[in-house]
């Protein structure tokens, strides 16, 4: 009997399993892709479209460059998953029946409940997100002038917001827009969590940029105009981002799957509390022990090329594999630089440092977005798009 294999989302972590389940499959199952867009977006460089909304072209990639002719897809919302009748559950079409599915439809922006927040804050979870920042920056540069330049406030120190601010820094310098932007972390310092060595390159690089850096005080409330500090004093802001934070998709509220701050929990082999419905990317929280694996490009690069395996392996009726968190070391830029730290080098050799810029660093993180867009299309299309990563 031929299975109907469903995967939604167009992310890394679902384009990534199309890709592996392509060549997984064989005539097995009938495979569907079911996406809100018919692009994939290389979401880790989105950030650059802020500064230059041209640098689309380069970093999105239709499905039809990544689907095989006999993978059906469908462009539409993923409104709900019926895991009694095996149905997801679509805006505008008629629903579609699996046998397995993979979900993979990311996260949505987490506001923790603060005043305000949602309503007058931009994001950066998609294209359209990127394109309307550009906008909201540049339409606030034209009205500012250099006595009153226009505040730019880029809420959560972490990676995405590190590498919006950079870019804000980057249009404000080409265009010589009167600009001041603040980067602002409730923690007591940018890129919570992680070795102060790069946190203090990340912030040394910001601050050379211009970029001026609240740290140690949370934002309470938030207005058209104004955020609230829990000590220091308000902000006034003509363009606010909110990158503080994550949490799962209103589509999977319904679904009788077990959840964590409504993020699907997922065992090691990606198997969620039904078996065959998987989960892996920003939706899954993937058991890997202590801690469950980061949402990050790197950890849904890694996980999709398992998860495709297993679930060939689960129609065939074969034992799954677990999968273990590989990190290969972080990447950073900051507008047109970057930092590297504990990258993993290829064939065993090792670095004389931990941290490092300059070059290398930016010719680095070039590599892995272009190495990831020759997986899913082909070394010419990463070729094309090296100028603008």
């Amino acid at each position: 009997m031929t299975e109907n294999v469903v995967v939604l989302g167009a992310g890394y972590a679902g384009t990534g399993a199309i890709s592996k389940l392509q060549s997984e499959l064989g005539g097995n199952a009938r495979l569907t892709w079911i996406a809100d867009v018919d692009y994939h977006l290389v979401l880790h460089e989105a950030h650059r479209v802020i500064r230059d909304p041209d640098v689309q072209s380069d970093i999105t990639f239709p499905v039809t460059q990544v689907a095989d002719p006999s993978t059906r897809f469908i462009q539409d919302e993923v409104v709900g998953l019926d895991t009694d009748d095996q149905l997801v559950e679509l805006a505008d079409s008629d629903p579609v029946e699996y046998d397995y599915v993979l979900v993979a439809l990311g996260s949505q922006t987490a506001y923790y409940g603060i005043p305000g927040l949602e309503e007058h804050s931009l994001t950066l979870k998609n294209l359209d997100d990127a394109l309307e920042i550009h906008d909201a920056v540049k339409e606030a540069s034209q009205d500012a002038t250099r006595g009153e330049p226009a505040q730019v406030v880029v809420g959560g120190a972490g990676l995405s917001g590190i590498q919006t601010a950079g870019e804000i820094a980057e249009f404000r310098d080409a265009h010589r827009a009167p600009l001041e932007i603040h980067l602002v972390e409730a923690l007591n310092e940018i890129f919570p969590g992680n070795d102060p060595e790069i946190q203090q390159a990340l912030r040394d690089l910001l601050e050379d940029a211009g970029v001026r850096i609240h740290t140690d005080d949370p934002i309470t409330e938030a207005t058209d105009e104004v955020i609230e500090f829990d000590e220091g004093e308000p902000l006034d802001h003509d363009v606010l981002i909110w990158t503080g934070g994550i949490t799962g998709r209103d589509a999977l509220d319904d679904a009788a799957l077990e959840k964590e701050h409504n993020r699907v929990n997922v065992a090691a082999n990606f198997q969620t509390s039904v078996d065959n419905v998987f989960a892996i990317g920003d939706t899954a929280l993937i058991d890997q022990g202590d801690q469950p694996a980061p949402p990050t490009a790197q950890a849904a690069w890694q996980a999709a090329e398992i998860v495709g395996e297993n679930i060939s392996r689960a129609i065939e009726n074969r034992p799954l594999k677990t999968w273990e968190y590989d990190d290969k070391g972080t990447v950073i830029s900051v507008g047109e630089k970057a930092v590297a730290h504990e990258v993993k080098p290829a064939l065993g050799i090792s670095l004389p440092v931990d941290t490092f810029g300059g070059i290398a660093a930016k010719n680095l993180k070039k590599m892995i977005a272009a190495r990831w867009i020759a997986d899913i299309t082909s070394w010419n299309e990463a070729r094309k798009s090296w100028s603008a990563l």
